[in-house]
């Protein structure tokens, strides 16, 4: 039964729609904080996770080719993560705290001119054509896990799958202990229920802005590097793409809930990778082509039927 359903099932489609997962949920974090707490839609958020991708490989070639030091991107994504955050605290400052008290549709259009600023700037500064993330051919470590003499299961996992496994499993635990046990985390959640009630009780409203500039910024490069590592690639535009099915997740798992974003991540990615299976025959069920579509399908569905998610978050 592995020979002929398993191997291919699990580790072409089911692994690789975990990762995609993965790599959703870290964005849609930021995207629903921002929406939850913010009350806009940062359409510049793709652009910021592509900013720390590159960001992260300049670091490395920096110290290969100056120093002959090969730095693995979970290290080299340390400082790109400073420098992240710190351009979306000059973003938050000069282009959408003047239009705090405005509209949210000038505000949203602030964030799509930003988008295009910062894509123009990385174009300018690195070049539109792609890059090749890390040198080399990526491995796979095949583990073969036995449970009988004539039956056995052999996943092919290779190091960056782990090391994009186990660095969301680590973000999303710390943002769980941050949001639930830390003043700022709860500060965060009284914030995005009612920004003025927090305001009359005390609580430091700009600091919780800054918070989650702070945690948007990480999750944005954490995810950028991610892709990356992934896809083995840099492209000027893998931000953008990445932009509606991270929406889609946040949307399906409720806006404002970061939990949700996460469900909503890992949904979206396997979603995306299982269409292309053939479960019938050897015709995928959809072409790899639109799997972009799926996960619009599943935001335009969620929309109509369910505006408030799966975990019951805001709707506008």
């Amino acid at each position: 039964m592995w020979d002929s359903f398993g191997f291919e099932f699990v580790n072409f489609y089911l692994i690789p729609g975990l990762v995609l997962g993965c790599i959703y949920a870290l964005g849609a974090i930021g995207i629903t904080l921002t929406f939850g707490i913010l009350r806009f839609a940062n359409f510049a958020h793709g652009e910021m996770m592509m900013l720390g991708a590159y960001l992260t490989w300049t670091l490395m070639a920096v110290m290969s080719s100056m120093f002959g030091i090969d730095v693995h991107p979970l290290i080299a994504m340390i400082p790109a993560t400073a420098v992240v955050i710190y351009v979306f605290s000059l973003t938050d400052r000069f282009f959408y705290k003047p239009f705090r008290k405005a509209d949210t549709i000038k505000v949203v259009m602030a964030s799509f001119g930003m988008m295009l600023v910062i894509r123009s700037a990385v174009q300018t500064i690195w070049g539109p054509n792609q890059q090749t993330f890390v040198s080399g051919i990526a491995k796979p470590n095949p583990t073969l896990m036995s449970t009988s003499s004539e039956w056995g299961a052999m996943l092919l996992v290779p190091n960056k799958h782990l090391f994009i496994f186990a660095g969301t499993l680590l973000l999303v635990t710390v943002l769980g202990y941050i949001l639930s046990r830390t003043r700022i985390g709860k500060a965060m959640r009284a914030v995005s229920d009612s920004p003025d009630l927090a305001h009359v009780t005390g609580i430091d409203v700009d600091q919780v802005i800054r918070a989650t500039w702070i945690i948007g910024g990480v999750c944005a490069t954490a995810a950028g590097v991610f892709l990356a590592m992934d896809i083995q690639l840099l492209e000027t535009t893998m931000g953008f793409r990445m932009l509606l099915p991270m929406f889609a997740a946040a949307i399906l798992g409720g806006i404002g809930k970061p939990y949700g974003a996460v469900a909503g991540g890992l949904i979206i990615g396997l979603a995306e990778e299982l269409s292309a299976y053939p479960w019938i025959g050897d015709t995928p069920l959809l072409s790899p082509g639109y799997k972009t579509g799926v996960a619009f399908a599943i935001m335009v569905i969620m929309l109509i039927i369910r505006p408030q998610g799966l975990f019951k978050g805001r709707s506008f």
